[in-house]
């Protein structure tokens, strides 16, 4: 059973959160606290990070409880018949242990948040288009397994197969947070389906993930600073799919960041889809700012330009998913393309756990 831990190491250290939550209550009652917007927010989603950690506590809590009274019944009684109940109830159990060890790892400031991921092809043509493709697969698979809403915001098809670029909005707790482990240039080798003379090919496709900035959070955008464009959907081999000027595109003028949306009929939703992105874009590079470490997010975006990967999938002479930061490493590729990514993404946050102590 889960035990609260009266010390500083504990796996969930409840009775630290719950002197921690204690003292932020104290603070938010408090007639000044609204003073300092920015601090009191800061003091809010700190608070919000402690109580989910306590409630997935709790949760477990119970259900040890009563796996517990299940097996002194049948000890009690010597009914043999609740074994298949009891041993459902703790395999069930393990599972819950594992996702909420997972969870435990995720104390970033916007880890909770729902994910922006956005997926681009890299030089190649269609063979790396095609690439894109199946990583947009295998993402919107990995939210479907763990019952997380996907909606894609924007498609860029590619001329003959496949897509340039994507942009899917990842809905539910601490999406971001086991996203955030897919940042960097995925590469792929397999036989070609497109080379007749059945070669292998290599591929490249980077993917960033920003966190979705919460309707509480103000990020200011000046309107005088967005250059709007506004143009006809397309679909796969550049027909247009639409009638009208739906789509939209968005340039802040000051960063360079543009954005665009054209997955809606409506010009309207598409804009605001499309301001949606520009505003987890912006808060992003406003906390790279704020943390000083601008440095580190430009340099690992210079890295996606194809200098280095993190993870490579082979299809071909054999078959195997490796991330290259972790080394963990999975011979049902196919399983991996088709969303079973959470031993990767545990692997990354028990890395970035582990560098965390390090410098603590």
């Amino acid at each position: 059973m889960p035990r609260e831990s009266t010390g500083s190491g504990g796996f969930f250290d409840v009775a630290r959160c719950l002197k921690k939550l204690e003292g932020l209550d104290e603070e938010v009652g408090k007639q000044e606290f609204w003073d300092d917007n920015e601090s009191a927010q800061k003091t809010l989603q700190e608070r919000a990070a402690l109580q989910r950690k306590v409630n997935i506590w709790k949760d477990l809590h119970k259900e040890c409880e009563d796996t517990e009274a299940m097996i002194a019944l049948s000890e009690e009684e010597k009914d043999e018949s609740l074994y298949p109940e009891i041993k459902s109830a703790l395999e069930a159990l393990e599972v819950e242990l594992s996702k909420a060890e997972l969870k435990a790892m995720l104390s970033g400031q916007n880890d909770a948040n729902n994910a922006i991921l956005s997926i681009n092809s890299g030089a190649g043509g269609t063979e790396s288009q095609d690439w894109a493709n199946m990583l947009l697969r295998m993402y919107t698979r990995w939210g479907d397994r763990n019952e997380y809403k996907t909606e894609v915001l924007d498609m860029q098809y590619g001329e003959e197969a496949g897509i340039k670029s994507a942009t899917v909005l990842f809905t539910g707790e601490y999406t971001y947070g086991y996203l955030k482990a897919e940042i960097g240039v995925h590469r792929l080798v397999r036989i070609s389906p497109f080379d007749a003379n059945k070669r292998r090919h290599t591929s490249f496709a980077s993917v960033f993930v920003y966190p979705e900035v919460q309707d509480d959070i103000d990020v200011e955008i000046i309107e005088s600073d967005l250059k709007i464009d506004v143009y006809r959907a397309s679909g796969p081999g550049g027909q247009g799919v639409n009638t009208t000027d739906s789509a939209v595109r968005i340039t802040h003028v000051p960063s360079g960041i543009v954005v665009q949306c054209q997955n809606e009929r409506s010009q309207h939703k598409n804009k605001l889809s499309a301001m949606k992105v520009l505003k987890a874009r912006l808060y992003e590079l406003e906390q790279e700012k704020i943390r000083e470490e601008m440095k580190d997010l430009e340099q690992s975006k210079k890295k996606i330009e194809w200098g280095s990967q993190i993870r490579s999938y082979v299809l071909h002479p054999y078959r195997m998913a490796k991330d290259l930061r972790t080394n963990v490493e999975k011979g049902n590729v196919d399983a991996v393309l088709d969303g079973d990514l959470d031993d990767f993404i545990q692997g990354y946050l028990l890395m970035e756990t582990g560098k965390n102590s390090e410098g603590a």
